[in-house]
């Protein structure tokens, strides 16, 4: 499923129309984009369910609503600019999850963990210090990097507490997120296979996921956490 000309029409518009006026005024518009991008999340679904366990039910479900929470920011433009989403893997054995963002002039996918809480964080962490060998695996594989580049997300300036600065992986320790990006053009977002690519980017993904499963819900000496 490919999304419309029309859908990023309209996000256009409404980026330079960021208004409840003109949202009103042209809210069949709207209506019409968000059903192209409930039927890309349908498809995208689908496509996904091959080679993973997907417990976001339909394309609906995994879309954020269009109306930002202006309450603690400056900008207090009533609208996103853009429709995304989530996908969520099943049960609590597998970690992590699947992100689309379809803006004109900025279509990505990411996935891992953004502001992971500070128990996952510490278990990542340590986990990281104890054999950095299997991520660094991962990151450094051809179609990984190709796909995906590097790790995005704020590092801090010095080590954590509880570890040492010159830990030769301490360019890893130090990230406190752990995700990565992949971008589109528009072009490829407008053909029909925009869904099964994604979803062939997103498998490439997969077993970054899969390290940090087993990591977040294993202890130290590799025990199942309850």
């Amino acid at each position: 499923m490919s999304l419309s000309k029309e859908t990023f029409t309209f996000l256009n518009d409404l980026s330079q129309n960021n208004n409840r006026e003109w949202f009103n005024a042209n809210k069949d518009r709207y209506v019409s984009a968000h059903e192209k991008a409930i039927s890309f999340a349908d498809e995208l679904i689908e496509q996904m369910k091959k080679h993973d366990d997907i417990e976001t039910p339909n394309g609906k479900k995994s879309l954020f609503r269009i109306y930002r929470d202006v309450r603690f920011s400056k900008d207090k433009s009533p609208y996103k600019n853009h429709f995304s989403g989530n996908l969520k893997r099943a049960t609590k054995w597998l970690r992590g999850g699947y992100y689309f963002h379809l803006e004109p002039g900025n279509v990505l996918i990411a996935g891992g963990f953004f502001d992971p809480n500070k128990d996952d964080l510490l278990r990542i962490r340590q986990e990281i210090a104890a054999d950095a060998g299997p991520l660094r695996d991962i990151l450094n594989n051809a179609a990984f990097k190709k796909a995906f580049g590097t790790l995005q997300g704020d590092q801090l300036k010095t080590a954590p507490k509880g570890f040492d600065k010159d830990h030769p992986d301490i360019d890893l320790i130090n990230y406190k997120n752990y995700y990565v990006v992949s971008k589109f053009s528009d072009t490829e977002a407008l053909k029909p296979d925009f869904a099964q690519k994604v979803s062939e980017r997103f498998q490439i993904l997969r077993p970054y996921l899969n390290y940090f499963s087993e990591v977040l819900t294993t202890d130290e000496n590799g025990l199942p956490i309850e």
